[in-house]
């Protein structure tokens, strides 16, 4: 992204406060139709594109904008004002019926090409190919052989869909952008700008700071409250290592252990409640259900992935002796205790969106409350300019969010026209033989792979619109299937050969990439293996009945502490190589869906535990 200055500066800041103004205005007094808002949006956000991200990234580039690209920016507005001010033209045509006239054609085109580029730019090539492979099939698929074969469809109809029709560029995905995902944005500019952000971190420091191994544990409980208000792995990388890093590395972690915990812990953030970035907003959107049932049904999955990075980065500091911060080192605790007022819009915003609230509205309302609590404090009184700041400084971020989901809009809406889709569910069924777990394995595999060069949101898009028809056909709930794609969107960050928050958290440790990335993954385990799990049981997402619910998260956490000890490979001692085995096998016991299999895991898990502590002189049991 540019670093501009002088006026150049001042008019991309004039473009994001206005469509600021006009987001907050819309979730206060009610969002305009449909098509109308979408397209507003993606009007404000593609000149951005043009003027915050450079053709290429040359010093020159990045700290100037270009004549070329103030003229592309121009253009990119063109496809958005006609269809503005000609909507009512636009909303009351009939799909495949009324002709597509020269001008919507042709800005159609326009519209098309430039979302393209600007993917390029803000997103990457990965993405930007496949929004032209699909927008190319549509045209081109007739000419495929077998099952890749698809129907003909001429210019015309496929810039219909696209540019004149809410289910291609302006659907779903970029609808969700335009409504909760900006306004959530902007909200998280206003917790760092009025200094709810750094206490988050006091929090996390207060905690932990003091037990073994505390800056690895600040980095799991800092970047589990900072990562839920970010939604993204890399910003939180950013935002919380550059201070837990270094802390880890002077306690005596190594460089790869210490990104790899950050990486792992940052890239959780987008599965815990109550924020979990824009694809969860898209998850509820695209079942049509209520925010708060994809927070209630992500909740025990979010605290066993954090629980179990937390008994591993323990048992890593019992085995290595590794001490907390001095007590110099942490901030007062009742000065801590004092401000705990400061969670308050947190809370006001859980307590909004669980008693009914839209997110839109239960956001603005607890913006109003960050407000108000920065008034007593003069170093992060949000005063007029401050308030305008936070804007941008929230709006700024919807860039890249906004782009990831209109070209993946390109792709849901070729998978729409074409039929595409359907033929995926075939082979799906063809390939996995109708074996449901093999079918869960594919999609794995997919959403890594999808994952690897893309965006979280843009990385579930794609994959959902490929497998979730598929997995809801082998039966499974719609919930289930939606977060299964969702957790394995979110995994690819930490996925070896290309897992970006590790990468990013390697640049702070120096540590070696590749490395990183590998320990990440296994830090991350249960990222891996409950979705699995969620799918056959539904206790572990609050689906079952209460009895139900209790035992799988009882006998899940015990299961989970298993896994982690297992591949951690010490309690008070080092494993042997049978115990870790059995034990690795009595964890993964308890989170199958039957009751017999889960408690035979828990004795296992229990055995093996207390036959390692069975040595351990009893004057240290305390430690």
């Amino acid at each position: 992204m540019r670093k501009l200055k002088g006026w150049e500066y001042h008019v991309t800041y004039l473009i994001i406060l206005l469509m600021g103004f006009f987001h907050l205005y819309t979730a206060l007094f009610g969002v305009k139709e449909a098509y109308l808002q979408r397209m507003i949006h993606l009007t404000f956000v593609l000149p951005l594109a043009f003027l915050l991200y450079p053709l290429y990234k040359t010093p020159a580039a990045l700290e100037h904008i270009p004549i070329y690209d103030w003229v592309l920016a121009v253009v990119s507005v063109i496809p958005g004002v006609y269809a503005i001010l000609h909507y009512d033209e636009i909303s009351t045509r009939i799909v495949q019926v009324d002709e597509v006239t020269r001008p919507q054609l042709i800005l159609g085109i326009i519209l098309t090409l430039v979302l393209l580029e600007v993917t390029r730019r803000v997103v990457g090539w990965p993405l930007a190919l496949i929004g032209f492979l699909f927008a190319a099939y549509m045209l081109y698929g007739y000419h495929l052989p077998g099952m890749l074969r698809g129907f003909q469809f001429t210019l015309p109809e496929v810039i219909e869909q696209l540019y004149l029709t809410s289910e291609g560029i302006l659907g779903i995905p970029l609808g969700v952008s335009a409504t909760y995902v900006i306004i959530f944005l902007i909200f998280g500019g206003f917790l760092n700008l009025s200094g709810i952000g750094e206490y988050f971190m006091s929090i996390a420091i207060v905690l932990t700071g003091k037990a073994r191994g505390g800056p690895a544990k600040i980095a799991v409980v800092s970047s589990g409250l900072f990562g839920m208000l970010s939604g993204s792995a890399v910003a939180n990388v950013y935002g919380t290592g550059t201070f837990t890093i270094p802390l880890m590395k002077r306690i005596g972690y190594s460089d790869v252990f210490a990104g790899s915990v950050e990486a792992v812990a940052s890239s959780g953030g987008q599965i815990m409640p109550p924020i979990m970035g824009a694809a969860a907003f898209i998850i509820a959107s695209f079942l049509g259900v209520p925010y708060k049932d994809v927070m209630i049904s992500a909740l025990v999955p979010a605290v066993l992935y954090y629980f179990a990075i937390g008994v591993m980065v323990h048992y890593r500091a019992v085995r290595r002796d590794l001490r907390g911060m001095a007590e110099e080192e942490l901030p007062n605790k009742m000065a801590v205790l004092r401000k705990l007022y400061m969670v308050a819009p947190v809370l006001v915003l859980i307590y909004m969106l669980l008693v009914g609230y839209t997110p839109m509205w239960a956001a603005v309302i607890s913006i109003l409350v960050t407000i108000a609590i920065s008034l007593p404090h003069k170093e992060h009184r949000l005063g007029p300019k401050a308030m305008l700041d936070a804007i941008v400084d929230g709006g700024r971020n919807i860039v890249v969010v906004a782009i990831a989901c209109a070209c993946a809009g390109i792709v849901v809406g070729s998978l729409t026209l074409t039929g595409f889709g359907f033929k995926f569910v075939t082979a799906m069924f063809s390939l996995s033989q109708g074996i449901p777990f093999l079918a869960l394995f594919l999609i794995m595999l997919i959403c890594i792979i999808l994952g690897m060069g893309l965006p979280t949101t843009g990385a579930y898009i794609l994959a959902s619109a490929l497998g979730v028809p598929a997995l809801i056909k082998l039966g499974f709930t719609p919930m289930a299937c939606h977060l299964f794609v969702f957790y394995f969107a979110i995994v690819s960050a930490i996925t070896p050969p290309v897992a970006l928050a590790a990468y990013a958290a390697a640049s702070i440790s120096g540590a070696s990439p590749m490395q990183t990335g590998f320990m990440a993954s296994r830090l991350g385990f249960v990222a891996y293996l409950l979705p699995f799990a969620f799918m056959y049981d539904p206790g572990f997402l609050l689906k079952g009945s209460l009895f139900h619910n209790l035992i799988t998260i009882i006998l899940g956490s015990v299961g989970v502490v298993g896994l982690a000890l297992a591949l951690e490979g010490f309690i008070h001692r080092e494993l042997t190589f049978w115990e870790r085995g059995v034990m690795m096998v009595g964890g993964v016991l308890t989170l199958f869906p039957t009751y017999p299999l889960k408690f035979v895991g828990l004795a296992v898990v229990v055995v093996i535990y207390l036959f390692v502590r069975k040595d351990y002189p009893l004057k240290n049991q305390g430690a």
